[in-house]
């Protein structure tokens, strides 16, 4: 029986009687199905990953990671709006619930991190937008009495060429909806894309600007009171006693309340929590890190390259390297413990009323068991509740870099809550977030390689002492390439640890790799890059040593070096042609170059760098970059952008130490960022590319601290082989 006839005005009927339109439940490849998870209570149930288009023709599009500043919010819209030929200016999007069909099946938890978010969205996202697609063209067909494979999508409107008529996707949403969502769908091919790859605006930026936009330190709820925790400023110290009488005498301050982290001041608002704990009186036991410094740090990392370490990797011959005809170069590292630093600080919202948990949290990790506990996770443990019984809503995120994967806060301010029977907002004042952060680790590195008569490097050594982050996470198995990555701690390897050295891109027959465990007590933390941020600095800085002691070019020498990285030798070959490498340098500076391959990406980077009246001086900063295809390249140029200037900053100013097992670092002053005055200028170039995207929000922060320190070298015949950068050490 043919398909009956429907005039256009059935198809505006049946979608005003639809009322929603079409709402897709299209099974994401890799997530899990919802049927075992209740909905939450304030959020729409999504049976899977949903596609809502209403009759208005909106198309709202659930984006199931966080959205921090990287763009996620308009990138993962733009996979969508590609496939479903959606017209730009109707596409929005909501922040995804807690739930099994959002886990990042890259991560194996609800998580956005290790630039992970338009990767694991790629092929899903897009297949889901393909089906929604074919059933709006099935739709219309059906109602036009035609074969849908004479019709034809652009820009929100299913079309028939051959008679003219064409319906809106809102007038054809209720009929898809009633339709059996297709098996499969075909993709379009790199050549007939119209939206990815096109610089369009960000769909976040509005309320941003009208300051509707809702992060975590905005939350209000009705009857909201908000909470300082007052914290021993020893790691691992406990409460000994403490009288609240001075506290609770402060105007506006409601509760005094013990803690697991220490002692909350509960008021009205947040000046009046922080002048309650001013006048708090506290008594702390410092416990066994009350006599952590700096220099017993250094001396312990030390210490602890003396002993053998647990072999990582290893090819060729492991032969002396000091024989009677050998050249070797030598060399050692050091890098400091690092604050994330975020705009916005840690902050969370709790409200405990009964047997449920509602919070408002900006988080990287809303979900999961598998590194550390998600907020969902933390919320039910602080609560009491099962995890069921916790609703979480993740606000936008003010940075994050590592940061939000942590959820301390979280748990005072469920805590809290539940012992004042209020909702609660617990806030980190700059100087709480910057002397208890999980902070990224220190690590001490011993260099030695063999030269042959000819300059090449033949054998290469590398010892690396630094703390486990991933010893303090419990879970035995981690699913696909994040057992790879960051596996558990096994026969005494951290993988989170040696990234970036493990496997250097470079030609070398013999390699060696050991590494050394040292845990000191101070909390530790995913830092953007994580093993990269130190590991490509020491490794791209030990190759431009090698490259001066062969008396090479260090670009040509890397090059030599490069034959089996194609990609690499390409945004080495762009970055050192489109900074003119060859050419002179402008009077009194150097330059320098790194390359790295990280989370699928590849970046070559070359810096102009010298010294003038003291003063380190960054003038200029040429990045090419091959991420595969370039979903928004503005998006894309910022957040490389936005990468370098987060590891410039680490390398010129950052530094967390220690005195009496207290971080001396506070605020701003202490703990600087780069100004605006300091800001080179950055280039950035992108290799075309059809390959699917790689990670790209942290691939070029570890390359820039290597790319001027090579540079400074240049300058000033000085090498530099700590950070941050001193520049008394290259001038004395």
């Amino acid at each position: 029986m043919p398909d009956p006839v429907v005039s256009r005005r059935d198809l505006l009927k049946a979608g005003l009687i639809g009322g929603a339109g079409l709402v897709l439940a299209v099974h994401l490849d890799g997530c899990a199905r919802l049927d075992a998870d209740p909905p939450p209570t304030s959020a729409p149930f999504a049976p899977d990953a949903w596609i809502r288009i209403g009759t208005d023709g909106i198309v709202t599009v659930v984006v199931d990671r966080s959205e921090m500043g990287q763009g996620v919010t308009t990138a993962l819209p733009m996979l969508v709006a590609e496939e479903l030929d959606a017209d730009w200016a109707m596409v929005r999007f909501e922040q995804a619930p807690v739930n099994p069909a959002y886990v990042n099946p890259l991560a194996g938890s609800q998580r956005t991190g290790g630039s992970t978010s338009v990767r694991a969205a790629w092929l899903p996202m897009r297949r889901a937008a393909a089906k929604a697609r074919a059933m709006l063209v099935l739709a219309a067909a059906r109602a036009w009495g035609v074969p849908a494979r004479t019709c034809t999508t652009e820009r929100g409107v299913v079309r028939h060429p051959a008679t003219g008529r064409s319906a809106s996707y809102g007038e054809l949403a209720a009929m898809a909806g009633r339709l059996p969502v297709p098996a499969d769908a075909p993709l379009k091919q790199p050549g007939d894309f119209r939206i990815i790859g096109r610089p369009l605006a960000r769909l976040d930026v509005p309320s941003k600007v009208n300051g509707s936009a809702v992060y975590g330190i905005d939350v209000q709820v009705p009857g909201l009171l908000v909470a300082t925790v007052a914290r021993c400023p020893v790691f691992g110290g406990r409460l000994r006693r403490f009288d609240p009488a001075r506290a609770l005498a402060v105007p506006g301050v409601r509760h005094v309340v013990p803690i697991e982290t220490g002692v909350a001041v509960v008021a009205d608002g947040y000046w009046h929590a922080l002048r309650g704990r001013q006048a708090l009186t506290v008594e702390w036991d410092d416990g066994p890190l009350a006599g952590l410094d700096s220099a017993g740090v250094q001396r312990r990392l030390e210490d602890l390259a003396s002993e053998a370490g647990v072999r990582v990797k290893s090819r060729g011959s492991d032969s002396p390297l000091h024989t009677s005809d050998a050249r070797v170069v030598s060399a050692r590292y050091d890098l400091p413990y690092l604050a994330h630093a975020t705009m916005e600080p840690t902050n969370a919202t709790a409200h405990v009323a009964g047997h449920r948990c509602t919070v408002w949290v900006p988080t990287q990790y809303q979900s999961g068991t598998l590194v550390g506990d998600g907020a969902r996770e933390v919320a039910a443990h602080a609560a009491g509740l099962p995890p069921s019984a916790v609703t979480v809503h993740t606000t936008l995120l003010g940075g994050a870099f590592g940061r939000r994967v942590e959820h301390e806060c979280l748990s005072e301010a469920v805590q809290l809550s539940k012992a004042v029977g209020a909702p609660v907002k617990v806030i980190y004042s700059r100087e709480d977030d910057i002397r208890h952060d999980h902070y990224r680790p220190v690590s001490h590195h011993r260099l030695e390689a063999r030269l042959d008569p000819s300059g090449r490097p033949v054998a290469w050594r590398h010892k690396l002492v630094a703390p486990s982050i991933m010893s303090r996470f419990v879970s035995p198995y981690l699913p696909g390439w994040l057992a790879h990555r960051f596996g558990p701690v096994k026969h005494g390897i951290d993988n989170a640890a040696v990234e970036g050295a493990a496997s250097p891109p470079y030609r070398i027959p013999a390699f060696r790799l050991d590494y050394v465990m040292a845990n000191i007590g101070v909390p530790l933390g995913f830092w953007r890059s994580v093993g990269h941020s130190h590991n490509i600095f020491v490794v791209e800085s030990f190759i431009d040593e090698l490259a001066a002691a062969a008396g090479a070019d260090p670009y040509r020498f890397r090059r030599e070096l490069l034959v089996d990285h194609p990609r690499l030798l390409a945004v080495l070959d762009l970055a050192a042609d489109k900074a003119l490498w060859g050419s002179p340098a402008p009077e009194g500076l150097g330059r320098g170059i790194a390359i790295a391959e990280l989370y699928g990406g590849y970046v070559g980077l070359v810096a102009e760098a010298g010294v003038e009246s003291g003063a380190v001086v960054v003038r200029r900063v040429v990045c090419a970059v091959d991420v595969g295809t370039v979903v928004n390249p503005d998006i894309a140029a910022a957040q490389v952008e936005g990468g370098i200037v987060f590891g410039l900053t680490a390398a010129l100013k950052g530094e967390i130490s220690f005195k009496g097992g207290a971080v001396r670092q506070g605020n701003f002053d202490d703990y600087q960022l780069l100004r605006l005055p300091e800001m080179p200028a950055i280039e950035v170039f992108f290799v075309p590319s059809a390959e699917p995207p790689a990670g790209l929000g942290e691939v070029a922060t570890p390359v820039i601290a290597p790319a001027v320190a090579n540079a400074l070298a240049r300058a000033t015949g000085r090498r530099v082989r700590r950070l941050p950068i001193r520049p008394e050490s290259l001038t004395a």
